[in-house]
């Protein structure tokens, strides 16, 4: 964990010099359909940068806001888990492992954006951009995948409870999250040597504050660049819908568990410990559905910008809040820990 971080780290301190690595391409790829392109040595993230200068220091206070509440959340969870031996339940070792994908998520993301907003030096090499890509796809399908699995989760609790530690058991648990890492890191990998395969002619101006993959791709040039772009679409979509399906399944079966409880007490005790993955999974989803199935119009840049950071910035952050206010039990043992922690006399 350390060592990525510190990857991580390294790979931040890379983005930000003005300087550029050449993008190994061949000899005739500068010629494209029978004419000559300039080729792109190196990406500007355009991003804010189209703003009113006045209003990029109030966006930077926000957005550094959110970064660090996200971070403090996720690990203020991750450490209430740790302590309290209650919490040592297949739920919330996933919430943990959901926790650490929107830590490296946000670690991916925001620092660049928060640097290019004071800066006037917004390039980034084809070496950087595509590790942005890689980890933000690794990330975010991870982050789908463990909601998938949580999902699971609560199905079993609800619909077979006297199975449930044998279907639960702390191996399954483990193959679980292995397999919903791997997932995601092969999606990353696959997507990002998809793109990156491609020849990037002519403007080298990405209209995002990030390495977005659509974005990139209308930079794209040659005759395989619509059907790539077609299969990227195809690859993600059914990735995150069968995500979603599996999810929505899963609450099928729960919602009919719960309906044959006896007492109204009894059944909103039982969905209550479905809330707070359900209410994560509507954001989540919801979010996405709007910076990717958004009809096309005539939306102006500023305004993609704006709506991209729902989903890449402030969706990480409302997660922590709605597990810690939604889950009584975790909430409960947050304030344990606090009352443990600043008043010891009295515990």
């Amino acid at each position: 964990m350390i060592g990525f971080l510190m990857l991580n780290y390294a790979f931040l301190s890379w983005i930000k010099p003005c300087t550029f690595i050449p993008f190994l391409v061949s000899p005739d790829a500068a010629s494209v359909a029978g004419q000559n392109y300039s080729m792109v040595s190196e990406f500007i993230l355009v991003g804010f940068s189209n703003f009113p200068q006045h209003l990029l220091p109030i966006f930077f206070l926000l957005f550094l806001l959110m970064y660090l509440f996200t971070l403090l959340g996720n690990l203020l969870i991750m450490a209430t888990v740790r302590s309290q031996c209650s919490l040592h339940t297949p739920m919330y070792l996933f919430l943990c492992a959901l926790s650490i994908s929107e830590i490296l998520y946000t670690l991916t993301i925001t620092p660049r954006l928060l640097t290019d907003l004071l800066s006037t030096c917004r390039s980034i090499t084809f070496v950087a951009c595509a590790s942005q890509m890689f980890f933000s796809f690794t990330f975010g399908f991870t982050h789908s995948f463990l909601l998938t699995v949580m999902g699971y989760d609560r199905y079993v609790a609800i619909s077979h409870p006297l199975w449930y530690n044998v279907l639960m058991s702390t191996r399954t648990c483990a193959h679980l999250v292995f397999w919903s890492w791997a997932g995601g890191s092969i999606m990353g990998m696959m997507v990002t040597l998809i793109v990156f395969h491609l020849t990037f002619c002519g403007s080298n101006e990405i209209q995002h504050f990030g390495c977005h993959v659509l974005s990139l791709l209308k930079l794209a040039c040659g005759k395989e660049t619509s059907s790539v772009t077609l299969g990227v679409i195809l690859v993600c979509v059914t990735a995150l819908m069968g995500c979603l399906f599996l999810i929505i399944l899963s609450y099928v079966f729960i919602v009919a568990a719960i309906l044959r409880i006896p007492s109204a007490e009894g059944r909103h005790k039982t969905f209550s410990t479905c809330v707070s993955h359900l209410t994560v999974v509507i954001v989540h989803y919801g979010f996405a559905s709007v910076i990717y199935l958004k009809p096309k119009g005539p939306h102006s840049m500023d305004s993609n910008t704006l709506m991209a950071t729902t989903y890449m910035v402030f969706t990480p952050f409302l997660s922590p809040i709605i597990f810690s206010l939604r889950n009584k039990e975790l909430k409960n043992a947050i304030k344990k820990s606090f009352q443990r922690k600043f008043s010891p006399l009295s515990s």
